[in-house]
């Protein structure tokens, strides 16, 4: 499927995940509309987009607030002139111990990861069903497949995201509207290079790239197919 001329809403576009998911796009002639908290970011990154030939805008907010998320939503489509695409990239991850780490760090992650997720696709949605076409890609994690020790507020985040989004896939499929839960394994993001979860080396750990390529290829599928869940590893052990 052609996407030039897409419309596409990245969350937490500003780098990592979201940003090379960005450029991808762009380099597809998808116009792009980033957001984030971090404004300077947003307008750096921004600035990368439209260097590859098409429209980018952004617009800052926090996911985790519904109200900013509202006025946010509105105010991006209208700066875009649609919305054909979402992408559901922020997220925010903490590790300690189930009693050591802050109810208030449980809270954040939860509100962040899932809580995000719903009202931006909340407000997203109803322009895709009037449409009666659209993506959504939510991004989960093998996080959200196994728990392990120590990452019980980010595993039970991204569990929640991959209930949320396959429950939504049975329940918009009627309006032609594809949605598909990407879990990754760890890649060297921004926030993973952060936590030292990996040193992000480019032989074994896989980059954002590659991320990118994968949801760039489930788009490119006839509108009679869809990728409906998906892992990426390194071949690396």
């Amino acid at each position: 499927m052609k996407l030039k001329n897409k419309k596409a809403i990245i969350t937490g576009g500003s780098r990592g995940l979201g940003k090379a998911t960005a450029l991808a796009f762009a380099k597809e002639g998808i116009d792009i509309a980033i957001t984030g908290r971090n404004e300077e970011k947003l307008k750096q990154t921004t600035a990368e987009i439209k260097a590859l030939g098409v429209n980018a805008v952004y617009e800052v907010f926090d996911v985790s607030n519904y109200e900013e998320v509202k006025i946010g939503i509105k105010n991006t489509i209208a700066n875009l002139g649609g919305v054909d695409i979402l992408v559901n990239n922020s997220g925010i991850a903490a590790f300690g111990s189930f009693t050591d780490m802050e109810v208030s760090v449980w809270e954040s992650i939860i509100k962040t990861n899932v809580l995000g997720m719903y009202y931006v696709t909340k407000e997203v949605l109803p322009f895709l069903i009037d449409k009666n076409k659209g993506d959504i890609i939510n991004v989960a994690s093998t996080a959200g497949l196994n728990g392990n020790a120590n990452v019980s507020a980010y595993s039970a985040s991204k569990f929640a995201v991959i209930g949320l989004s396959q429950s939504l896939m049975k329940e918009v499929r009627k309006n032609n509207i594809r949605v598909n839960t990407l879990t990754p394994s760890t890649i060297a993001s921004d926030m993973t290079l952060e936590l030292g979860i990996t040193d992000g080396n480019p032989e074994k750990v896989l980059q954002p790239d590659d991320f990118a390529e994968l949801i760039v290829a489930g788009l490119k599928l006839p509108r009679r197919a869809m990728l409906a869940n998906a892992s990426l590893w390194s071949t690396n052990p």
